[in-house]
């Protein structure tokens, strides 16, 4: 949630950054400032009155004890009671409007984010490892899984639905794998391992900008207004909600695993085959919680340590910085980590790594104290660290051989039984 003082000094540069993100302007920042003057209006006039009842109260007391009339301050008491009651139920009701409507508005955008509208538009930042020359025809990760017997998406839509995947037998196994050397590496890098659960009140899915824009994206268990959360960083920015942090201990970082829950509503074909696009899955998350001077650096780590799970799976891979039609609504500021899949010829995307700014901070009450004594709202950040699927399907592509097996990354091998190969089945 954007702090209500942008509206008022500068909110030019709220509707600066929904143009940035190709978002039509609405009329809800004027909205905001309209809403918010008509309160700071109101509540002088309130406070003008209470004022004036303290004053009439304090002068019947004086004019009781000699005996003086005071029917006619009595009476004009009551009418500014009448006054006060109507112009504080107004002032809840704006109140009540100027945050329903703020909750509708993104972030603003980082000055470095891009111009751009699609993800053709994103800037390519840097990229890493050496694409893989195959000496023959190579196979999509959704063929290689099949035939393998580790991956079954039509047992996984039998039991469930479309898109979503059933890991057997060995894909289990890689999954579990995945998930502690993510975890291992990360709490070895400096994050605390938290296992959150895996639901949502709707006060939680609110505070990090997933309701009320994003809702129908949910799944939402009705009969407690529960959602299954969408991704770690839902509970994770939730830990220290209503909470005044001591600076010394910032910058907090966490990590997590957690099953993901999305409904991910859109077209389907060849694109989203397989385990691009599912409405199930798994990742490791990485959150931070830091002070606004330190949130640009702490971004720039959490990319750095979520390379790094990439860089010792030897996967070539390369970071983008996204534009502004590509930017997720909270943030301030993304970075992708795309890696690349041989088999179905794209880069698929496994993280973005997020600076949010205080704007989640704000909707959750996450604040910290400095050392002198004041009392700011933090920054969060978060970034996958990194998710299974599309991880998944780049290892089986990246590293298929001709006689239809796949090597294991050498740095999983020893989450795997020792496991060197994965190997066809027998006839």
């Amino acid at each position: 949630m954007l702090d209500i003082e942008i509206f008022r000094r500068n909110a030019a540069a709220v509707k600066e950054s929904l143009k940035k993100r190709n978002l039509q302007d609405d009329g809800a920042v004027d909205r905001v400032v309209e809403l918010d003057e008509k309160k700071r209006k109101l509540t002088v006039e309130t406070d003008e009155l209470r004022h004036r009842r303290k004053e009439l109260s304090e002068k019947i007391g004086r004019m009781r004890k000699t005996g003086e009339s005071v029917d006619s301050l009595v009476s004009e008491v009551h009418g500014i009671k009448e006054r006060l009651d109507s112009y504080e139920e107004e002032l809840r009701k704006l109140e009540e409007e100027i945050q329903a409507t703020v909750l509708r508005i993104p972030n603003v955008l980082d000055e470095a984010v891009p111009e751009g509208k699609t993800s053709e538009e994103n800037k390519v930042i840097r990229e890493w490892g050496e694409k893989r020359s195959f000496g023959f025809e190579v196979k999509p990760h959704y063929e290689i899984g099949a035939q393998l017997g580790i991956l079954d998406m039509e047992r996984g839509a039998m039991i469930a639905g479309s898109h979503f995947p059933l890991f057997i037998g060995t894909g289990a196994a890689l999954c579990r794998a995945l998930i502690n050397f993510m975890l291992d590496t990360h709490t070895q890098n400096g994050y605390i391992e938290v296992s959150p659960p895996f639901v949502a009140n709707r006060v939680t899915m609110t505070g990090t900008g997933q309701l009320p824009k994003f809702e129908e994206d949910m799944y939402r268990i009705d009969s407690d207004d529960f959602f299954l959360i969408p991704t770690a960083e839902v509970p994770l920015t939730s830990l220290h909600r209503d909470q005044i942090l001591s600076f010394a201990r910032l910058p907090l970082r966490y990590t997590s695993y957690t099953p993901c829950f999305r409904r991910e509503a859109g077209a389907y074909g060849a694109k989203t085959r397989g385990l691009l696009r599912v409405h199930q899955f798994d990742k490791v998350e990485l959150m931070v919680y830091s002070a606004p001077k330190q949130s640009p650096s702490e971004h720039e780590k959490i990319l750095k340590d979520a390379e790094n799970i990439i860089q010792k799976l030897g996967l070539p891979y390369r970071v983008v910085l996204l534009c502004g039609g590509e930017t997720g609504f909270s943030a301030r500021k993304c970075y992708d980590i795309e890696l690349w899949a041989p088999g179905v010829g794209q880069y698929l995307e496994v993280s973005s790594v997020s600076n949010f700014g205080d704007f989640q901070a704000r909707r959750l009450n996450i604040r910290y104290r400095e050392p002198g004594g004041k009392v700011h709202f933090a920054h969060t950040l978060n970034g996958s660290g990194v998710a299974l699927p599309r991880l998944i399907a780049a290892i089986l592509e990246n590293y298929q051989n001709e006689d239809g097996s796949v090597t294991v990354p050498e740095v999983l091998r020893s989450y795997i039984r020792g496991l060197e190969r994965i190997v066809l089945p027998l006839a």
